[in-house]
């Protein structure tokens, strides 16, 4: 899958992942290889990520979007902070 992670001003992350897990706006759920198109809110939380090398990512976010379809997906963020990677 590929992923983008974008706020108003820039570019976070671009690249390919095995998963990701996001903070909805009713739960928080994971994405993985095939999974159904969706778009949904986000709110305050961690963003989880573990890219094709096994490297795990954790940002702290404020409120966003996310679109997912045919295993490309996009995060837009408004505010984002890395805490682990």
């Amino acid at each position: 899958m590929h992923l983008e992670i974008l706020t108003p001003d820039k570019s976070i992350f671009s690249g390919r992942i095995k998963s990701v897990t996001l903070p909805g706006t009713k739960s928080p759920f994971t994405i993985l290889k095939k999974h159904a198109p969706i778009i949904s809110t986000l709110e305050k939380g961690e963003v989880g990520l573990e890219t094709d090398q096994g490297v795990h990512l954790l940002y702290s976010i404020d409120r966003g979007i996310v679109e997912a379809r045919e295993n490309r997906i996009v995060l837009l963020i408004e505010k984002i902070q890395l805490l682990e990677g």
